[in-house]
Order: C-alpha cells, then sequence, then structure tokens
C-alpha cells in the first residue's frame, strides 16, 4: 500500500475551505509561532471568525500575517488539507465595521457551536458592561493545497 501525492487546484481549495467550517489558525510575534483551533465560515476569500479577547487576538493585532490549515481524512486512508495565507482584520463593534460583523455573524451561526470555541476560557472571565467578544476576518492572500490518495 502506497500514497500519491497531488496538488489540489484554486478551485478545489476553495470549495474544500467553502465545505469546511473547522480549522487552525496559526500566527506569529517575534518569530514564536502559536496555532489554535477555531471554527470559521468562508466566503468570498474571506475567513469570518469570532473570538474573546486573548492570546491569539493581541498577536494577531501585532502581527496581521496568519494562516488558516484546514484538513479532511478520507476513509480509506487518505487525506486532503489546504493553508489559506491571509491578513487578520478585526471588526470593531462601531459603525464602520456594522455590516461586515453582521455579514461574520450571519454565516457563522448557520453551524451549531460556532461560537464555542472562541467564547470559552480556561479562567473566570469577569462580568462587564459590554460583551468583549470580537468578530474578525482572514483575508484571503494565497490558497494551496494536497491530496493524497491511497494506490494499490
Amino acid at each position: 500500500m502506497s500514497m500519491a501525492l497531488k496538488n489540489m487546484t484554486h478551485a478545489e481549495c476553495l470549495q474544500m475551505l467553502t465545505a469546511a467550517h473547522f480549522g487552525h489558525l496559526g500566527c506569529s510575534n517575534d518569530g514564536q509561532p502559536y496555532i489554535v483551533p477555531i471554527y470559521f465560515a468562508f466566503q468570498s476569500r474571506v475567513a469570518y471568525s469570532f473570538s474573546m479577547p486573548g492570546h491569539k487576538v493581541d498577536w494577531m493585532r501585532q502581527n496581521p500575517k496568519v494562516c488558516l490549515q484546514v484538513e479532511e481524512w478520507k476513509t480509506k486512508g487518505g487525506w486532503q488539507s489546504v493553508v489559506l495565507d491571509g491578513t487578520f482584520q478585526e471588526f470593531p463593534d462601531n459603525d464602520a465595521w456594522h455590516e461586515e460583523r453582521l455579514h461574520a455573524w450571519t454565516l457563522l451561526q448557520k453551524h451549531m457551536n460556532w461560537w464555542e470555541i472562541g467564547s470559552l476560557k480556561p479562567d473566570e472571565v469577569a462580568p462587564a458592561h459590554a460583551s468583549p467578544h470580537l468578530f474578525y476576518g482572514i483575508y484571503m492572500n494565497d490558497i494551496s493545497g494536497r491530496i493524497a490518495i491511497q494506490t494499490d
């Protein structure tokens, strides 16, 4: 049993991102990488997501160059993986970003538990007058993918 590896087309990569809702976000600060799981919704070259303030948000604000990786394991032993290289953009809760925040929420809320990873914290969060959560997008700069197919 062996594997054959092939590059995915641009269209195949976009199709996989559109169908996926869970991936791994990679960011970096001062040469140190940081990778976390996220839920997202991909549409029109943007991966929309949701988070509470914290480590990844602080790092993305300092260095907006990020990547998003998704994968799918096939039942017969093969797999496929896509990496989106992009730029982080926060959608502040103000008039200028209202439509983009609403669009992100509209796409994300179609999927069960979309808020879960982004809203949970290991430590207790103090009550606030306004919700500290934020919406953001990863604007696609480049995309690539590979498929591994089991051959007999």
